[in-house]
């Protein structure tokens, strides 16, 4: 199954374009778990078996994970284990580096861990980008527009009269000849959301910035979506993984998490 077929086939079958951010704080988990020997891995599993069925993808930013040291690859790994083969996973690791080093890296986050699709930076052009998209049902998501307050340091540039985030999709959509590119528009975004979705009407789009970052949620759905109401993966973290810092937490998660998807799909059948 190839990369954009496995999106929509997930979405089809979960009726969900709710992405889950797994970006685990261990200083936020409830005490309880301490018992375990990794409380990171059974706070991740409670999640996941609370919400699988309600979701099309799980993301996990890598960065909440490396710092834990040597039991890092141990946790990403068995994280991993927990989520049923159909749901998108996205490492969110944000790599871009010269070749050799991205075939590294690419090595871990691919090959390694077997992410479904991972999310690159573009700046140092298509050799930094190229090795994490070899396969078909190997996807990347390059960022294009980010969610937070210095994304207009850069991505917002005026080249020839067009920001440089519309140069950046231009190459991305050269890049994308097997098929498993997309792109990174934060929700908070929505009128740059809209002119991304004109410009790449059915490539998937990883939309973060939903619950604690403020983003709209109808916007989000109403431009990020393709003519099909699919190929958005919306992604909320924090306001869902920490709906409750008690005992209850995986069903409190849950609940917030149901509470989205049938919001997402409400508009769904309001724009599609």
């Amino acid at each position: 199954m190839t990369f954009y077929q496995k999106i929509r086939s997930v979405q089809r079958k979960n009726k969900s374009l709710l992405c889950i951010g797994l970006d685990t704080d261990i200083s936020k988990i409830p005490e309880s778990l301490f018992s375990h020997g990794d409380p990171i891995v059974e706070f991740n599993r409670r999640i996941i078996e609370a919400t699988k069925d309600i979701v099309c993808a799980y993301k996990l930013n890598l960065a909440f994970y490396e710092s834990l040291g040597e039991h890092s690859w141990s946790t990403v790994h068995r994280t991993l284990s927990f989520i049923p083969t159909e749901i998108v996973t996205v490492g969110d690791a944000k790599r871009g580096d010269i070749g050799n080093s991205a075939q590294m890296y690419a090595k871990l986050i691919v090959d390694d861990y077997n992410f479904t699709a991972c999310t690159v930076s573009p700046y140092m052009g298509e050799d930094s980008v190229k090795p994490f998209m070899r396969n078909r049902n190997e996807g990347v998501f390059v960022l294009a527009v980010t969610s937070n307050p210095g994304a207009k340091d850069l991505q917002y540039l005026r080249v020839r009269n067009r920001p440089l985030y519309e140069h950046v999709i231009g190459l991305v959509k050269k890049w994308n000849s097997k098929n498993n590119c997309g792109l990174v528009v934060g929700a908070t975004r929505p009128t740059e959301l809209k002119r991304v979705r004109a410009l790449v009407p059915e490539m998937p789009l990883l939309i973060p910035g939903i619950g604690a970052q403020g983003g709209n949620l109808k916007s989000a759905v109403r431009f990020g979506c393709d003519m099909h109401g699919e190929m958005a993966i919306i992604n909320a973290g924090r306001s869902v993984i920490y709906a409750s810092n008690s005992e209850d937490f995986a069903q409190a998660a849950r609940t917030v998490a149901m509470k989205l998807r049938d919001e997402i799909n409400m508009y769904r059948l309001e724009f599609f």
